[in-house]
């Protein structure tokens, strides 16, 4: 899919890529500075560096604008990824551009990765209490719908998820979650008003097999088939639709 579609359907749409590794990637500050310069040469608006609290490094472009990109190295994991992106296509040029630079300027071959995860995201602006929208929308004639059936009964802790496999041998997984932004709150305390984003998330990922040498670009393509036939033939109809029907509903009530 060459452009983004997906996020006509909501109201922010993001593309995250995470290779975890079995060791610590390195710290040394002239190998950091070298592989995110590279970086920028090939994107050069991704102006924005920094070192934030929990020691990870990002490089990204003006995230004022609500579309950006970013590259990231944390203890363990390199991310890559965008916001908004304005198709599907330039941000797997970005991901790929990463795989290939990982074993040359950070040491990561395919013995150090743990796993590959690839996910689709998104976002949709939603007043009120999300535990309620989610279960409305997704839970309306299951058991944990008629569970609310109860009388004076209203979800307050819902953020489902769910892992299934992909293949036989439990090496390529996906994974499904819904989460609310709706905090518990004590009794007798006045619910917060919040006008934040419900987030359905879409995370297909593989493990190396222990009898063939893992290619993570290979990898990553494969991922990237999975994951849009997955949001194309079951996400968009049985999570998207739902949730977009029960929010538009409670805004014009």
């Amino acid at each position: 899919m060459a452009t983004n579609s997906y996020g006509s359907l909501c109201d922010d749409f993001y593309i995250d890529m995470y290779v975890n590794t079995e060791l610590d990637l390195p710290t040394e500050r002239d190998t950091i500075l070298t592989f995110f310069d590279r970086v920028q040469r090939q994107f050069p608006t991704m102006g924005r560096f920094s070192r934030r609290d929990n020691g990870e490094y990002c490089l990204e472009e003006d995230p004022v604008s609500g579309q950006y990109r970013w590259v990231s190295l944390e203890v363990d994991r390199v991310g890559s990824g965008a916001v908004n992106p304005a198709s599907i296509e330039e941000v797997g040029q970005q991901n790929k551009l990463i795989l290939d630079l990982m074993p040359y300027m950070l040491g990561v071959t395919a013995l150090d990765i743990d796993s590959l995860d690839l996910t689709f995201a998104m976002d949709f602006d939603c007043a009120g209490n999300h535990d309620e929208v989610i279960s409305e929308a997704l839970f309306g004639s299951s058991a944990f719908g008629w569970l609310m059936d109860w009388p004076q009964t209203r979800p307050i802790v819902f953020s489902p998820a769910m892992v299934i496999s992909l293949a036989e041998d439990d090496h390529t997984q996906a994974r499904v979650s819904i989460e609310s932004k709706t905090s518990i709150y004590e009794p007798g305390e006045k619910e917060p008003n919040r006008d934040e984003a419900i987030t359905l998330s879409l995370t297909v990922r593989q493990y190396p097999r222990a009898n063939e040498r893992f290619d993570p670009t290979a990898s990553f393509e494969r991922q990237c088939q999975v994951v849009e036939e997955l949001m194309s033939e079951r996400i968009l109809r049985y999570f998207v639709q739902p949730l977009t029907e029960v929010i538009a509903q409670r805004r014009s009530s």
